[in-house]
């Protein structure tokens, strides 16, 4: 029962009583596992291109955008804190006794403590932090030889210093370079200027944002925006959002009653990175790049993501415009059953898309229909890494609950690890997916998709979380690239190792790929 109190909460939150209790019934209800047919691999699902294919594809990419609007899309909310998870256990157990000194130094390894410290000179950050310690008269090298490396610690993750514990990832300085470090945000900006840039000499680059980050977000594009205009002579149009909150979902206690607060108001938590959805329908544009806020590597690696990204858009405009025309012819008239042959070639050969069982016996007008259906949606094109053992998605041919199958990319918490069949078609992914999107988000008459049509609901997912203490369930949208695009006409083209450098840990920013 909703009392008057939480009416008034879901009205300033724009959710409907109707929505919450479709939430209430997906505890209840819980999301089916999808059903894996097979991982999709290289002639199957995943499109490997030569070198030469890749240079020739980016070598057309400036004549094939000439009349397109392009925005590169980076989901960048969120604090950095799991980055330095394991610094903050380390300040609570470290209290410079004989036995603490033993316990960090018997842990060397890339990913240890003792790594960072003996290596802190080597972060983009080092500068900053020594001079957030200098001005508290506190001399940063003297603390590291003396062993104070909890003080370390704290000037580089609270507000007394640097306060990377609580900012968000693109605000903090990633990579070193002789005219100034940059933050990952910069490092972006650098890439939209590799493969973003308009005709009018303009880039589009959109950053979803949380509310308590946006401040400083816009203070640092203020400080260097001038700087990566005049180096690339260059307009940047750079815009933010944040995570609506009508898409936040109501967390339940573990017997699926809502959870409330100690003032009796409801809990709503926000829903995942399928959130972000919302964010990208509100976006005009014709082709739009979407990569992680921490995926970026600096300017001596560039080269080879910016090949295949132009690559990527490049082979997806040259889809769209064929898929386009035969939109718009079947828009008009009923095709000759030749032409239907034809496009249906297509469909399958070009767009990987898997025509239903018996298609061939159908008749003509049904054909039409279905090939018309098929084809009017949004593209995606995928970029897919060779599988290095990160967790995370993979590419898959998947069977729906309508029996339809299509190319989507899984996570792991979709699939039924109780199931040994569909396990081991999970494990036997060759690939991964790094989140290096390219998408259409226009239908064949320019009109923008409404993306909210083509989320399949059913691939949500439920975990177990607390707060204040109290065990409770949360419940995520599906996610940006997965079920949320489940319906969209997907794509997988393998690119180079280098397109996938995340930084998920703070020693990550000691790889090579970083340096």
């Amino acid at each position: 029962m909703l009392t008057k109190k939480d009416l008034q909460q879901l009205k300033e939150k724009g959710i409907s009583p109707e929505t919450l209790n479709h939430q209430l019934q997906n505890f209840q209800d819980g999301f089916p596992y999808v059903k894996l047919q097979r991982p999709a691999i290289i002639n199957d699902g995943i499109r490997v291109l030569k070198e030469i294919e890749a240079n020739l594809f980016s070598d057309e990419y400036e004549d094939n955008t000439r009349d397109l609007k392009l925005i590169k899309f980076v989901p960048a909310s969120g604090a950095a804190s799991r980055m330095f998870k394991s610094l903050f256990e380390f300040t609570e157990w470290f209290d410079r006794t004989e036995q603490a000194f033993d316990k960090l130094n018997a842990d060397r390894g890339f990913q240890s403590i003792h790594y960072f410290l003996y290596h802190l000179e080597n972060f983009a950050f080092y500068d900053e932090l020594r001079y957030a310690m200098a001005k508290d008269n506190l001399d940063l090298v003297a603390s590291l030889d003396c062993g104070d490396y909890n003080t370390i610690i704290e000037y580089l993750l609270s507000a007394k210093g640097l306060d990377y514990g609580s900012l968000p990832k693109g605000l903090l300085r990633f990579h070193s370079y002789p005219e100034g470090n940059r933050t990952s945000i910069e490092e972006h900006l650098v890439e939209g200027a590799m493969y973003a840039r308009n005709v009018d000499g303009r880039i589009h680059i959109h950053f979803t944002l949380s509310p308590e980050h946006i401040a400083k977000f816009d203070a640092l594009i203020s400080t260097v925006i001038e700087k990566y205009e005049m180096l690339f002579d260059a307009k940047y149009v750079i815009t933010h959002s944040i995570q609506k909150p009508s898409t936040d979902t109501l967390a339940v206690e573990l017997d699926n009653e809502p959870f409330r607060e100690v003032d009796g108001s409801l809990l709503f938590r926000p829903a995942g990175h399928g959130a972000l959805l919302e964010n990208l329908n509100d976006l005009d544009a014709d082709i739009v790049f979407i990569k992680n806020i921490d995926n970026v590597v600096p300017d001596k690696s560039k080269a080879i993501p910016r090949i295949y990204k132009r690559a990527l858009a490049s082979i997806l405009i040259k889809l769209k415009e064929q898929t386009n025309k035969y939109l718009n012819v079947m828009a008009v008239v009923q095709v000759s059953a030749l032409r239907l042959t034809e496009i249906a070639t297509f469909a399958a050969h070009d767009l990987s898309i898997q025509l239903p069982a018996g298609f061939n016996k159908m008749e003509d007008v049904i054909q039409q229909k279905i090939l018309f259906d098929l084809l009017d949606r949004p593209i995606r094109i995928c970029g897919m890494v060779k599988n290095v053992g990160e967790p995370g998605g993979g590419p898959f041919w998947v069977t729906d609950a309508h029996g339809n199958t299509s190319l989507q990319v899984v996570e792991s918490s979709q699939v039924n690890i109780n199931d040994a069949p569909q396990q081991a078609i999970f494990n036997g992914a060759t690939h991964f997916n790094p989140v290096d999107l390219v998408c259409t988000l226009k239908d064949y008459r320019g009109q923008k998709f409404d993306l909210q049509c083509f989320v399949d609901p059913e691939t949500g997912f439920i975990s177990t979380k607390s707060k204040d203490g109290r065990a409770l369930k949360a419940q995520e949208l599906p996610g940006l690239w997965n079920g949320a695009m489940a319906k969209w006409t997907t794509l997988f083209v393998e690119v180079p190792i280098v397109s996938f450098n995340p930084v998920k840990t703070i020693n990550d920013l000691l790889r090579e790929e970083h340096r």
